[in-house]
């Protein structure tokens, strides 16, 4: 994105001096418009192999993490606790002058975490169906990425340097985790598919905007944000695979214990990005 603009030229023609030489008019003097609040540098990661593992890992963090709070505090203590994280770091995110690998990473386990419960609370709380609930997210994020691009002109995440698009970025994520949660509630539930194989099924769909985006060169973007919507469903049913008992299809290892597995990887993960692995404004660009 380019903030400079073309000002007016000095308007000065040519003179004559004491001398009867010539006086060169003023060069053209060009103005620069100032730079829209956060617009100097990337918020967002390059998109790599390692940034689609993180992002799965997180899904499922935030699966089990939510669903292990919900058990221990209750769903009113869980939320609570999850709106005030999410409030903060994604606060401390648009404070933040450039990419910071453990802010950013932060934000989206939290927005994992909130996106899980908010999907439950519509279902387990309101008694909305999973198959309602997914047609209602679906329709959030469509009229957001509508917005978006009617706003902006483009959705490529390679363009997130004002405060403006970085909003519509993360009202883009906060729906999509809501959406993949409901969807593979959905599958796994509703549908009685079981998390393992709700979970193959999942990692067979994401291969096609792979190959879309990848092989085939086509729509980057789309293809992007269809494997980010699919990464949610994906890295939660194989969390609540491990995380649920053995009755329910899972292996029994408990969501404490699975979502503590988790965040220790996602952290080494981070800590990885942040020695410079994975910063911004990456080679592979979506636009």
């Amino acid at each position: 994105m380019n903030g400079a603009g073309d000002g007016g030229s000095a308007g000065a023609g040519n003179g004559t001096g004491p001398g009867g030489g010539v006086i060169a008019a003023p060069a053209p003097v060009r103005h620069r418009r100032p730079a829209a609040a956060g617009a100097a540098h990337s918020k967002v990661p390059e998109v790599t192999a390692l940034f689609w593992v993180t992002k799965v890992l997180t899904t499922g963090m935030g699966e089990t993490a939510s669903d292990f709070l919900a058990r221990v505090l209750g769903p009113a203590g869980a939320g609570a606790i999850g709106l005030v994280g999410l409030a903060g770091l994604l606060t401390l995110q648009f404070r933040s002058p450039r990419y910071s690998a453990w802010t950013y990473w932060s934000a989206i386990v939290m927005v994992s975490v909130f996106g899980t419960m908010a999907a439950d609370v519509v279902h387990v709380i309101a008694g909305v169906p999973y198959a309602v609930s997914a047609v209602a997210f679906s329709v959030i994020l469509t009229v957001v990425l509508v917005a978006w691009y009617r706003s902006e002109g483009t959705l490529s995440i390679h363009s997130i340097r004002t405060r403006r698009r970085e909003g519509y970025y993360w009202a883009t994520v906060l729906a999509t985790f809501a959406l993949g949660t409901a969807v593979g509630d959905l599958t796994a539930g509703s549908l009685h598919l079981g998390y393992f194989s709700s979970g193959v099924m999942f990692a067979a769909l994401i291969t096609l905007p792979a190959v879309w985006g990848l092989l085939l060169r086509r729509d980057a973007v789309t293809a992007f944000w269809a494997a980010y919507v699919l990464t949610r469903p994906l890295g939660a049913s194989f969390a609540d695979w491990m995380g649920v008992p053995a009755h329910r299809g899972g292996l029994g290892w408990g969501t404490g214990p699975v979502s503590l597995a988790l965040t220790a990887v996602i952290a080494l993960l981070v800590a990885f990005l942040t020695r410079g692995a994975g910063g911004p404004g990456g080679s592979r660009r979506a636009r």
